[in-house]
């Protein structure tokens, strides 16, 4: 397992991330520009301009003070941050405001991601600790935004394949979110930021 994490921190393999991410981006942002132009829901070019934005913060994040080599990290990172771009439109709806919810949900992802900035990284590292913006409410507020736009989105487009990427996406989130606390913990200004904002992703949930 330590050579398969010491493979996943190199910078040839990052590399390799970004390219595997940009093309898998690519699919899924014409998918969902076609979505839109067969129906004229504006929620599929909201859902991909979020992750779009998401996309090309990993491509200008900074480099990290020090990266997790555990290979554990690295897997639950990379399919965590892949498996919403496997969302596809459906013509089945549970909740047709759901479109709402995902604008809201959305608005919270471009106002986590922005204060995060260039910090933004596929997997737990020590960069600058981010406690302003919407920091000062939840430890992780863009993977609180994910879960608000990935629950709007499956109401939205209710399928069986859409199902299955949401229990999927949102396993791996709380799991990586768990690991990627317990190597920024290692830090003890990153402790005093847990002790200052106690909730990891929902507030007074969780």
């Amino acid at each position: 397992m330590e050579n398969i994490a010491t493979l996943f921190s190199s910078r040839r393999v990052s590399h390799a991330c970004s390219i595997f991410m940009a093309c898998l981006w690519s699919v899924f942002a014409w998918v969902h520009v076609l979505a839109y132009q067969h129906s004229g829901d504006w929620s599929y070019l909201l859902f991909c301009g979020a992750e779009t934005i998401s996309a090309l913060l990993f491509i200008v994040r900074t480099a990290p003070v020090s990266v997790s080599t555990d290979a554990g990290d690295w897997l639950l990172a990379v399919g965590a941050t892949f498996a919403p771009f496997f969302f596809s439109p459906s013509e089945m709806t549970i909740w047709p405001a759901a479109r709402y919810l995902l604008a809201f949900g959305c608005a919270l992802q471009i106002a986590g991601l922005l204060s995060l900035n260039r910090s933004f990284g596929l997997v737990a590292a020590q960069r600058n600790i981010k406690t302003h913006g919407m920091y000062r409410f939840v430890r992780h507020p863009v993977y609180s935004s994910y879960v608000v736009s990935s629950t709007a989105y499956l109401l939205s487009n209710a399928s069986p394949g859409n199902t299955a990427v949401y229990a999927v996406a949102m396993l791996l989130l709380v799991l990586r979110l768990l690991r990627e606390e317990r190597f920024l913990s290692t830090d003890v200004r990153y402790r005093v930021y847990m002790r200052q904002v106690k909730y990891r992703l929902l507030p007074f949930i969780f």
